[in-house]
């Protein structure tokens, strides 16, 4: 078996809101990868006194016990009790009603000899390599097919579009919305090998068009995930005066990459 992580803060003077693992139990038998990507709130009030990092680094902490010492507790329960763990973390302190309380897209992946399970939540991706070389994209796909008029303003998606019955849901505070995720398990000898990544590294497939989902895996396999967030660097700087591609994104943003070769 082999690993390999990269994670890259899209500004060098902002700490890095994203958060990965890889668990390994003691055992020698199985693992897990934990992928979050840290939701970057608007100007003003969260109902939080934490930051971001925070709540990605204790919500990504608990996922990783979690899902290495609970090997047959499921991913979404998992991901449930890591939600309730942070939340009772910072209940008395914070509002945690509020809607930019702090939130983030997640992304796991547990193996044992028997099965790989994954669970995706919001848009990060998890890519499957089967023994074949194919490659298939596990997505939660709601924020994109979402009406470009339904996230104009931020008022707009916090009234009605964020964690809202027909929009998109995050990791935030309620435990219940692990139930969103996108859910599944495979058997062990359909998969060769796994990636990872955040939004930020997407952008290579779904921002600049620089090639589908396997050309990205083959990438990462054949150069590395650090090879990946270069690439994705590259284009975000070339692209910065025109934004042909990036459009309304900002220019740079935090981008990880975590692959598993089982």
């Amino acid at each position: 078996m082999r690993t390999e992580l990269a994670s890259e803060p899209g500004e060098r003077t902002r700490p890095n809101e994203d958060f990965a693992s890889v668990g390994l139990p003691a055992s020698g038998q199985g693992g897990a990868l934990v992928v979050l990507d840290g939701v970057t709130p608007p100007r003003g009030e969260t109902g939080c006194l934490h930051s971001v990092p925070w709540f990605t680094a204790r919500l990504g902490g608990a996922l990783t016990e979690l899902t290495v010492s609970l090997p047959d507790v499921p991913l979404a329960d998992a991901l449930s009790r890591a939600l309730a763990r942070t939340a009772e973390a910072h209940a008395t302190t914070c509002d945690l009603s509020h809607p930019r309380t702090p939130q983030a897209t997640v992304v796991l992946a547990r193996w044992s000899p028997e099965s790989v399970e994954y669970l995706v939540l919001s848009d990060s991706a998890l890519l499957v390599e089967s023994p074949d070389g194919t490659v298939t994209p596990y997505l939660d796909d709601r924020l994109s097919r979402l009406p470009r008029a339904s996230l104009a303003t931020d008022a707009l998606i916090d009234a009605h579009i964020r964690n809202k019955e027909g929009g998109f849901f995050t990791a935030a505070a309620d435990p219940s919305v692990a139930d969103r995720a996108v859910t599944g398990a495979l058997a062990r000898q359909e998969v060769r090998a796994l990636a990872a990544l955040t939004d930020g590294a997407t952008r290579w497939v779904e921002k600049f068009r620089e090639g589908g989902w396997a050309d990205c895996f083959t990438l990462v396999r054949k150069e590395g995930a650090q090879a990946l967030v270069n690439r994705v660097r590259a284009l975000e700087s070339a692209d910065a005066e025109e934004r042909a591609y990036l459009g309304r994104s900002k220019t740079h943003d935090d981008a990880t990459v975590v692959y598993a070769e089982l």
